[in-house]
């Protein structure tokens, strides 16, 4: 029997009020009363670094990320002054994480004033950091652009919905960090979708590396990033795993992969034979027997040759005309005939025009050019193409995966990137039956429910799990305790939020500014950056070897000031201010290395 693979078999939930999960004990910082107190070398950084410099980070929003962005805050030791709007049900859950709480609906530059933005004549505001997530970006933008006024040295965090827009931010805030949810979240639903490629691309440490299972990642190795030989939660940075094929690790490029890549899209010809339905057949046939037989009857009755005669009835039939001398000598019964199928033709001209009409206002010509052509097999059907859903076709497209679009909205942002990409979409509710059929569930390898709305996911997946009981199913979960209770009960798949997903980078950003990477090990994540010692912190005069921590921190590579970056340094080496080092660390672990790393007075 196969065991769990845990780098793959991953479950996040959803943040909704009392339900927000904490961290896990082992990630869990010392606090006073609460865990055993640590020991060694992170715990004399930890009491020599001592609590942040007092600045406190100021956060804008109202969702899930802004909940998740501040409970991760907050567990970091940083001060935080939240931004929510009154009418957000999560605002009395932020006033109990510890944060202190100003609930507006607009936000001035008088309120940024009083949260602490106060910076003038080119002395630092109160506040060290500032984040936005606002969906809405243009929200986004004006408060960044207010901010950056009133103190032009402040840090700003924005999440952008529009990854075209947040490429802009640089001209116009200058120094800031860009987030988008979309492009960390998508590919941890990429992974879950793809049993066998599971993989997390970054740059560190001067390198492109990629993260992902052991069996998947080219030898030689770099480290091992998580042991999931236990049924329990996966270890994370062990010093040493019982089962190495079957770990999460860091390398250098993956093994070949080989897999076909047959979904066509349905084309021109399917929407003419979409479009030429029944209904269409059926009035053509009715109108083919007309001319024939009055084809038949004006050749024998009236003496008109073949050819003439049909063309004759064809014009009356179709009410493109007929020529009145013809029949002007004919008996008056023959006239009358002529009348009553030109009538005919009039009415199933009218009938024709109305049903190929209706075919396309009905949509059926955007859904079967779009649609899926054959029968696919061994795809990925992807439900819900939103901002998420989008970038997941652009990554499995790139990786060169069968993949079909569903989607009920004909102008959602994945559907233009679908067409553009040339990837089957089958127009309709994902929840529906034959929507599903249409995109061939049936047959496919893995099924993913991204839309905005839990029950829809859940419907979506309990169809595919009645049409394809083998397909791998992946919900887009915002409930917490919806998403567990599905998981254990209803057996239905796995569920993620892009919220737990997108949140410890935008924490992590807003206590040091420097790009990371977030790779998912089971309901845990490891973060993989670099940071800069710099003069006159704890960590000067530390041996390397010192800042790594089992379970928690584990240096991959050093760097000194113009000296190129090393991946097999020396542990016993003193670091030296301005020396940068790459690591991987759980969010507790970083957060301590980022204050045993920051000058006193930072």
């Amino acid at each position: 029997m196969r065991r769990p693979r845990w780098g793959k078999s991953v479950t996040f939930f959803g943040t909704s009020g009392a339900s927000t999960e904490s961290p896990p004990a082992s990630e869990a910082l010392p606090s006073e009363g609460g865990a055993p107190a640590e020991t060694g070398t992170a715990a004399r950084i930890q009491a020599a670094a001592g609590p942040p410099d007092g600045r406190a980070v100021v956060v804008c929003g109202s969702d899930r990320t802004m909940l998740r962005v501040v409970t991760e805050l907050v567990s970091s030791g940083e001060q935080v002054v939240a931004i929510v709007n009154p009418a957000s049900r999560h605002f009395d859950r932020i006033s109990e994480l510890g944060a202190h709480v100003m609930g507006v609906r607009v936000i001035s530059e008088s309120l940024l004033r009083r949260a602490g933005i106060d910076g003038k004549d080119g002395e630092a505001s109160t506040a060290r950091a500032l984040v936005l997530l606002d969906t809405d970006d243009v929200h986004n933008v004006h408060t960044a652009l207010t901010v950056r006024d009133m103190d032009p040295g402040l840090r700003i965090i924005v999440q952008m919905v529009n990854p075209r827009l947040g490429k802009q931010l640089h001209s116009l805030l200058g120094d800031c960090v860009v987030i988008s949810g979309p492009s960390l979240a998508a590919p941890a639903f990429v992974a879950d979708a793809l049993e066998d490629d599971e993989l997390t691309w970054l740059e560190i440490g001067g390198r492109r590396l990629v993260a992902g299972q052991a069996e998947l990642i080219r030898e030689p190795h770099l480290t091992v990033l998580a042991d999931t030989t236990s049924s329990a939660t996966p270890e994370l940075l062990p010093m040493a795993s019982a089962d190495p094929s079957g770990d999460i690790v860091l390398g250098t490029g993956i093994r070949t992969v080989w897999r076909t890549r047959d979904v066509r899209r349905a084309g021109w010809l399917m929407a003419l034979r979409d479009i030429l339905d029944r209904r269409v057949r059926r009035i053509a046939a009715v109108m083919a027997g007309l001319v024939i037989i009055g084809t038949v009857l004006t050749h024998y009755i009236a003496k008109i040759d073949w050819l003439r005669a049909l063309y004759l009835v064809s014009g009356a039939v179709t009410s493109a005309g007929i020529e009145d001398d013809t029949f002007s000598d004919a008996a008056p019964w023959a006239k009358v005939a002529a009348v009553v199928v030109q009538l005919t033709g009039i009415v199933l001209m009218a009938l024709l025009t109305a049903v190929i009409v209706d075919s396309l206002i009905g949509a059926r010509l955007t859904r079967v050019i779009g649609g899926v052509r054959g029968r696919p097999r061994n795809h990925v059907v992807v439900c819900g193409l939103g901002t998420v859903g989008a970038r997941v076709l652009e990554i499995l497209s790139e990786r060169g995966v069968a993949v079909v679009g569903v989607e009920h909205d004909e102008d959602a942002p994945g559907v233009q990137t679908a067409h553009r990409l040339r990837i089957p979409v089958v127009i309709g509710d994902s929840s529906n039956e034959e929507t599903l059929r249409s995109a061939g569930v049936q047959r496919a390898q893995s099924v993913l429910a991204l839309t905005d709305g839990d029950i829809t996911n859940l419907e979506s997946a309990m169809v595919v799990r009645d049409l394809n009981p083998d397909a791998r199913i992946t919900m887009r979960m915002f409930d917490h305790d919806l998403a567990q209770r599905v998981e254990r009960r209803l057996g239905l798949g796995h569920s993620r939020s892009v919220s737990m997903l997108v949140a410890p980078a935008i924490a992590a950003a807003a206590a040091n500014r420097r790009s990371q990477v977030t790779v998912p090990a089971g309901r845990r994540v490891l973060l993989l950056t670099e940071v800069a010692v710099e003069p006159g912190s704890v960590a000067v005069d530390l041996r390397l070897g010192e800042l790594d921590e089992a379970g928690g921190l584990r240096v991959l590579a050093h760097k000194r000031a113009t000296d190129p970056w090393d991946w097999t340094p020396a542990y016993d080496g003193l670091l030296r201010g301005g020396d940068r080092i790459a690591v991987a660390g759980t969010r507790s672990g970083l957060a301590r290395l980022l204050l045993a790393t920051r000058a006193p007075n930072a």
